[in-house]
């Protein structure tokens, strides 16, 4: 959906979205930048359960100090010994 923005820096969100995200007139929302350029408009609580459950996947360090490429062979293998070249 396209919706437009005012000259005080309004935006309307449509009654669709809203009811998806269960946002109800008078609620406050968290809004924030994506890292992809686009905007997050959601609900506080489900936003910051969200942001919690991040920082304990942050805290357990699943990944440490690796190269995208040796994480890449990490989960897929090393395509340099796969027999199907």
């Amino acid at each position: 959906m396209i919706t437009t923005v005012t000259s005080k820096g309004q935006v309307t969100i449509p009654k669709s979205v809203r009811e998806a995200a269960g946002i109800k007139p008078g609620d406050k929302v968290v809004v924030r930048a994506t890292a992809s350029g686009g905007v997050y408009v959601g609900h506080p609580d489900r936003a910051s359960q969200y942001e919690e459950r991040l920082r304990a996947l942050a805290k357990r360090r699943l990944i440490r100090n690796i190269t995208t490429d040796e994480y890449m062979k990490m989960i897929r293998g090393d395509p340099d010994e796969d027999g199907n070249k």
